[in-house]
């Protein structure tokens, strides 16, 4: 008979009721989605926790499972999310269903027309979203979203004046509240059966016809007045016409290895590719071997015993490791800059410090051996005093030099122990997005190619292609991201070969 303590059983039920409470808030949406599969998944991942924390001899389980599920949330699915991504078209104007495409090609198209109904309008906001709260002539309201139009209960919401001044369940934006996002208003829709309410600037609206509509039995889109058909190519997830033109709304469909293939053969694409990873690789390079150069030569310079107050300049040497680094790199953009940087300043130049490739590329080299030697200044001191100092003395008793003692013996030593950390520093810097682009942002950037500058690393390049100003790409950003993973992968796995070979030598 297992006796359990009642504070221990109270923790038990508040956890597994937050996890039960937890578990149907995530459901709603899921239902509301009809996302069935990660339904499904929801609802075992609830079952297994409480069978495991109700269960009084899964004891392992119980502090396996935790890892597990967080190993599964923020590492597993993400991964497998990306590499899914890779495989479509997913980004701006494919982002939805085909029937999202044609609700937004209509709406898009809509025009006033004479006998059009119109509206006195009030900007709301639901749940963050945008709501038209409309009135017409009689004095009936209506609420409008991107679902489309329904009716309001009049015991609901108050007109005054011909305008929707409350209503329950929605907030209602001033007119300098609705002002700031005047664009949005403007751009926004709500779909209706001859076509879309649209706003005509911030207290009107009206129900237009829809210019373009969609043909079912040609599966095309098809204009009013021009008469010009678009039809739709399953292949791409767009409407295109005769000549070639598409419409930018379209849907999200599976490319297959359009994505990965068009990285190496659209010569738009391969070139700035491959120089870019070149550019990546020694970076990566650089980054570690000048941080553990000067790091090692400051960490055997304090590893002597003669030394006096050691202890006061490892303080100082791990200062920058203790600073933040977001805020040291933009320090350190401008210190770089060019007419009232620091730097020019203190030695009387007037080097455009990021305005050429290679002055920019040394800048952010600089920034990374100051911002990274303290880490491998601490690392390689706790190696060399983990170094058995008889080695040393034996050495020196059969004649050899101080240098060759560091070649033969204290190097090859240091390398066993620091070669994994070594990796993954590499990994680390290989994907370093805030030591580019919080200096140079990827600059400069060629006259002819402003997606991918001179300083950019895959990780900001892809950054960019996924949220950059000239539309996301995410698909194509997430083949980009597979391709930086197999890269890093494949060179730490050669890594981690050698280093277990040389763990095998010095063994």
């Amino acid at each position: 008979m297992t006796n359990t303590h009642p504070r221990g059983t109270l923790v038990k039920i508040v956890v597994l009721g937050l996890a039960l409470a937890l578990a149907v808030y995530a459901a709603f949406p899921l239902i509301d989605q009809h996302a069935w599969g990660w339904l499904t998944v929801l609802v075992v991942v609830t079952g297994l926790i409480f069978a495991v924390y109700l269960s009084p001899r899964l004891i392992p389980a119980k502090y396996l499972v935790p890892g597990v599920l967080f190993l599964l949330a923020f590492q597993i699915v993400p991964v497998l999310y990306t590499a899914s991504t890779a495989f479509s078209n997913f980004g701006d104007g494919h982002r939805g269903s085909k029937q999202d495409a044609v609700v937004a090609v209509q709406s898009a198209s809509v025009q006033q027309v004479p006998g059009s109904a119109s509206y006195e309008l009030s900007v709301a906001v639901e749940e963050g979203g945008l709501v038209f709260l409309l009135a017409d002539g009689d004095g009936k309201a209506y609420a409008g979203t991107r679902d489309g139009l329904r009716p309001l209960d009049a015991g609901k919401v108050t007109v005054t004046g011909g305008r929707v001044t409350d209503a329950a369940g929605y907030t209602l934006l001033s007119l300098a509240e609705a002002s700031l996002r005047n664009d949005e208003i403007l751009a926004f829709t709500v779909p209706t059966a001859d076509g879309a309410v649209r706003a005509s600037g911030l207290s009107k609206a009206y129900n237009g016809q829809a210019t373009r509509f969609y043909d079912k039995a040609c599966d095309c889109i098809t204009d009013r007045v021009s008469g010009k058909q678009w039809n739709a190519d399953e292949n791409v997830g767009s409407f295109v016409a005769a000549d070639g033109e598409r419409l930018a709304q379209g849907w999200k469909v599976n490319v297959g290895l359009t994505n990965f293939t068009r990285v190496l053969t659209d010569s738009r694409i391969s070139g700035p590719f491959l120089k870019t990873l070149a550019w990546n690789l020694g970076f990566a390079v650089a980054s570690v071997l000048a941080t553990f150069a000067l790091g090692l030569a400051c960490a055997l310079a304090l590893h002597a015993d003669r030394l006096r107050g050691r202890t006061l300049y490892r303080v100082l040497l791990v200062l920058p490791y203790a600073m933040p680094s977001f805020a040291m790199l933009l320090v350190w953009r401008d210190l770089f800059n060019q007419e009232f940087g620091l730097i020019n300043r203190f030695f009387g130049m007037h080097v455009d410090w990021f305005g050429s490739p290679w002055t920019a590329r040394a800048a952010v080299i600089l920034v990374q051996l100051w911002m990274g030697y303290p880490y491998m200044f601490l690392v390689a001191t706790g190696a060399l005093q983990a170094i058995p100092k008889e080695m040393g003395e034996a050495a020196s008793v059969d004649g050899a030099t101080p240098a060759q003692r560091f070649r033969r013996i204290t190097l090859p030593l240091l390398l066993v122990a620091l070669s994994p950390l070594l990796i993954s520093s590499f990994a680390f810097n290989f994907n370093n997005f805030n030591a580019i682009y919080l200096t140079t942002e990827g600059a400069p950037f060629p006259a002819d190619n402003s997606s991918v500058g001179a300083t950019d690393l895959l990780i900001t390049y892809t950054y960019r292609l996924a949220f950059g100003g000239s539309g996301a790409q995410f698909g194509f950003a997430a083949a980009i991201s597979c391709y930086i993973f197999a890269i890093v992968a494949v060179i730490s796995m050669i890594g981690f070969r050698r280093s277990r070979r040389q763990e095998e030598v010095y063994a």
